[in-house]
């Protein structure tokens, strides 16, 4: 699929994109969900994002040795979620505008069935949090997501050395909090999607680039 795809993509034929939500939409919604720290709101992502995949077929570099279409559309995602995080602190911002309404409060069998959850995510979003948004796109894209700095730059659109300098504030970042025991390891297997990682794991990896 690989040396057609881009001319395929760029042509507009439905069959393309088929192919690439199948192959590459777990990937796109991993990525999501890192940015976003929800489901439903990585499950939005996901959509948008290979909506503006069509809308934007035209612009794929057609050069078929280019390779894999993955970066192009983490990147679209990228963009995705910023704009959904606009406008979810828009709509905050108006919220915050109208009067309070009285507190109700959660049954406490509600409570209990959610507290699990709640936790794992938290664990999950502490780390991203503690980043600026730069430096939390370019640490889901080249340590979670796995691109490589060339990758995680045609992601984002920026140079290579942007990529490299934002990755390292983030690890220094993060192993500033880890050292000084703001951040905890969530537990294996909770809390994370299939391919994630643990804070500690992310700040001893390096990969060969």
């Amino acid at each position: 699929m690989q040396q057609s795809a881009r001319l395929r993509v760029r042509a507009g034929d439905p069959e393309i994109f088929r192919e690439l939500f199948a192959e590459y939409a777990r990937s796109v919604y991993n990525h999501a969900f890192r940015l976003t720290g929800t489901w439903p709101a990585a499950e939005d992502v996901v959509s948008l994002t290979f909506l503006e995949a069509w809308r934007l077929r035209g612009t794929v570099d057609a050069d078929i040795g280019a390779g894999s279409l993955r970066p192009w559309l983490l990147g679209i995602a990228t963009n995705v979620a910023r704009n959904l995080r606009r406008a979810a602190r828009r709509h905050q911002d108006a919220l915050a505008r109208l009067p309070r309404p009285e507190p109700v409060p959660d049954l406490a069998e509600e409570v209990t069935a959610r507290i699990d959850d709640r936790e794992r995510l938290a664990r999950v979003r502490v780390a991203l949090a503690a980043l600026r948004q730069p430096e939390r796109e370019v640490l889901a894209l080249c340590v979670w997501a796995g691109l490589d700095y060339a990758e995680a730059a045609e992601a984002l659109g920026v140079p290579v050395g942007t990529v490299r300098s934002r990755l390292s504030r983030a690890r220094a970042r993060l192993a500033r909090l880890v050292a000084a025991g703001k951040l905890r390891e969530p537990p294996s297997g909770t809390g994370q999607m299939k391919d994630g990682r643990g804070t500690a794991a992310l700040l001893a990896q390096e990969k060969a680039r």
